[in-house]
């Protein structure tokens, strides 16, 4: 078989696999396509590479992790304004304590996450977050990377990293409770 008739057998075979992992990882289906298609061109570029030492989707799942990763690291690199405003009066103080109230805990918190409806809001939440807090926020907890992995992609310090993650949280703690808790 050719490189390009193999490509093709590929292109066929494991876009379905691959474009069901980029939606993960990225959560955005134009953007995940995007990915798949750099996947298959960075694969065409680079067949001689490869050496039949794994399965050809294993290889292809490789490619994609880096291509997410460069997608991450461009995209966080891109939007550097972040507003604390909204947390923050003039003066550098909170503008609502509540923030800083602990949650009542109950033994509804296990059934939240088999909650369809609750998911969706967080995940709604998520979203709502400046992109230089999302990233790190997806890449940390639903990525499940080290700290040091995440510092290193995105080009932080482990500080900064803490700090996005802590306001991060503060940011859906609101959202949630604004959009879940005070509806329920």
């Amino acid at each position: 078989m050719t490189k390009n008739e193999v490509l093709k057998s590929w292109v066929e075979q494991y876009s379905g696999a691959l474009l069901r992992r980029a939606m993960y990882l990225l959560s955005d289906k134009g953007e995940a396509e995007d990915v798949v298609q750099e996947v298959f061109l960075s694969a065409f570029t680079s067949y001689d590479s490869f050496e039949e030492k794994s399965k050809p989707l294993t290889w292809l799942y490789s490619i994609l992790n880096y291509k997410v990763s460069d997608f991450y690291r461009k995209k966080y690199k891109s939007e550097p304004q972040i507003s604390l405003d909204h947390f923050f009066d003039e003066t550098g103080s909170w503008k609502n304590n509540d923030v800083l109230n602990d949650w009542d805990a109950s033994d509804k918190e296990t059934e939240l996450l088999d909650d369809q409806n609750f998911n969706k809001t967080l995940e709604d939440c998520i979203e709502e977050l400046p992109v230089r807090w999302k990233i790190p926020l997806k890449m940390y907890y639903l990525h499940e990377k080290k700290a040091p992995e995440v510092s290193q992609e995105l080009n932080i310090s482990t500080t900064n990293l803490w700090k996005i993650l802590q306001r991060s949280r503060m940011q859906l703690r609101e959202c949630l409770d604004f959009n879940w808790f005070a509806r329920s």
